[in-house]
């Protein structure tokens, strides 16, 4: 394990909470809960029908041992679920749209999370994202403050560590929506014991040109800046501006972030994507995610090409967000 993973598998393993897995058919599910279990890291949740899974598991010789399975059609708490749910759903689901809803793996699971039953969810191996995130909103939502969840990536080289995003969920962000993004961000930074110095990014630096779009930006800067007054966040940067002290000197010569930025906000989705493609493709740096952030309690999306060490980062991610909610 990376030494960006070995201190946060630790302080999770010291807690062991519960994350669950509405995909326990995957295979690559299968062998990441049993290497998380025999790891003692925490306890996986597995969702499907018991037999089908066991018998699975034996076909590809993986341990189930220290691996909880809950079938949703057979699930003892069950009408507890449903009740939960009505509830959440204020009028917009009624007991019988309930039981049909929460036979859905991804509904089931996350209601889990919900009711305390489990820390958090990792889901979206064979799933969209719009899966894995539309029961969280509608069922966990976001933060009291927060209007919109974000993805962020952990790009990691050696002892380097950064957090990009928006890089999966908001295509075209308003400057409020940017800066909930790098508020949260910096939370996200702190998980991963990076001390978070916030770089809100652009085509211009601190007024070299002028348009709508730098205009959102300088505005999304202030917005966070009056959500939290004690973060240290600057902007509108160029990335070179953000990231090169001898540029930062030159562009942006009163900036506290002194070109040392780690944390940065894209202004739009497409920006953030490209952004960290190029860094994981030529830059060579791992890129962990998209963790989710914004939410009351952790739901988290795996890639559809993921691995079973994704699968495994992913979930020891979940656990540690769980722990510092």
């Amino acid at each position: 394990m990376s030494d960006l993973f070995q201190p946060i598998a630790a302080k999770v393993k010291a807690e062991q909470p519960a994350i669950v897995f509405p995909e326990g058919k995957d295979e690559r599910i299968l062998e990441a809960t049993s290497r998380l279990a025999q790891d003692g890291i925490l306890q996986p949740i597995l969702v499907g029908e018991t037999s089908e899974l066991e018998k699975k598991a034996s076909e590809l010789n993986v341990s189930l041992e220290g691996v909880t399975i809950y079938d949703p059609s057979n699930y003892d708490r069950f009408e507890e679920l449903v009740t939960g749910f009505v509830e959440r759903r204020k009028g917009k689901a009624t007991e019988e749209d309930a039981r049909e809803i929460l036979l859905q793996p991804n509904y089931f699971g996350t209601m889990l999370v919900y009711q305390g039953i489990a820390s958090g969810l990792v889901s979206g191996a064979a799933h969209s994202t719009g899966d894995t995130v539309r029961p969280a909103l509608q069922i966990i939502k976001t933060k009291e403050g927060v209007s919109k969840t974000s993805g962020v990536f952990v790009m990691v080289k050696g002892e380097e560590r950064y957090i990009f995003g928006d890089c999966a969920i908001n295509i075209a962000p308003e400057a409020n929506d940017l800066a909930e993004t790098a508020v949260e961000a910096a939370k996200t930074a702190e998980v991963f014991d990076i001390d978070p110095k916030v770089a809100m990014l652009s085509f211009s630096t601190k007024g070299s040109a002028k348009s709508p779009e730098t205009d959102k930006v300088i505005e999304a800067t202030d917005i966070a800046k009056q959500k939290d007054p004690e973060l240290n966040i600057d902007g509108e940067f160029q990335f070179d501006a953000a990231f090169v002290p001898s540029v930062a000197k030159k562009k942006a010569p009163d900036s506290p972030l002194n070109g040392e930025a780690n944390v940065f906000i894209f202004p739009s989705l497409e920006a953030g994507n490209i952004g960290y493609k190029i860094a994981q493709r030529l830059g060579e740096y791992e890129a962990i995610g998209p963790i989710l952030q914004g939410l009351n309690q952790p739901v988290n999306d795996l890639s559809r090409g993921c691995n079973v060490e994704d699968v495994y980062k992913l979930a020891i991610i979940t656990a540690m967000q769980g722990l510092n909610k």
